[in-house]
């Protein structure tokens, strides 16, 4: 691949640039990326909200082998994700990106996706009673090729010392919207048949966030100078 790998000084960007008016959030300077902050805000959750008491009927009575196999592989990857998600907005964005408003919106993400990885990491137990396929599960970086795999290409822009700011942007924009996104969809399948209450209210849930975590990336590339241009995006997709 010819992408951007540090075609500028990348500190030259505003949002990018240390100042001592990052450490005080008013008056605000960045009005919609403290509405972002808000609506995130607003549509917050706890793992506590999520029932899932008769999930685990069903799982066992009413789904076949090959649907529990594909859901469980979803939730594997899930369980894995958000925390590699977290693991690049705490070992950079949040050190990279010298906004307040951007601060207050990435450490609230941050909390969510704790949430998220937390509600994967019960269903599992919830839902899959064999202690060794539990195991497995929560191992899947190690034990699923096709898990493993997109965990890779997550870690290789967290690890990249020479690609911008800018292009890790899109890269963990693609990670919650296109890598999300057909998992997701399983899940609303599930919805559409009227099975596993919990699992599928989680999934609106966590939906709803990964969407409002795209759409700030998106934001936030709006002020930048240099942003990844058409091509690399095209390239990285």
């Amino acid at each position: 691949m010819s992408l951007r790998l540090d075609p500028v000084p990348q500190y030259d960007e505003l949002i990018l640039r240390a100042e001592l008016s990052r450490f005080v959030l008013f008056p605000i300077r960045y009005p919609a990326i403290w509405a972002m902050y808000q609506s995130a805000l607003r549509t917050f959750w706890t793992p506590a909200e999520i029932d899932m008491s008769s999930d685990a009927d069903q799982w066992k009575e009413v789904l076949t082998n090959d649907e529990r196999a594909f859901l469980s592989t979803i939730l594997a990857f899930f369980a894995a994700s958000d925390g590699i998600v977290v693991e690049n907005l705490a070992t950079r964005f949040c050190g990279e990106v010298q906004v307040a408003e951007a601060r207050c919106f990435y450490g609230l993400q941050i909390a969510i996706e704790n949430i998220h990885s937390e509600v994967y990491a019960r269903l599992i137990q919830e839902l899959v009673n064999d202690t060794d396929e539990q195991n497995r599960l929560f191992n899947a970086l190690s034990v699923m090729p096709s898990v493993r795999a997109k965990a890779d290409w997550c870690l290789r822009w967290i690890d990249s010392p020479s690609a911008d700011f800018a292009t890790r942007l899109v890269a963990f924009a693609i990670v919650e919207c296109v890598f999300f996104s057909s998992s997701f969809a399983a899940i609303f399948w599930v919805r559409s048949r009227g099975l596993l209450p919990g699992l599928c209210l989680s999934n609106e849930f966590i939906a709803r966030d990964e969407g409002l975590h795209t759409a700030f990336a998106c934001l936030l590339a709006k002020y930048l100078e240099w942003p990844a241009t058409y091509g690399t995006v095209e390239e990285m997709m």
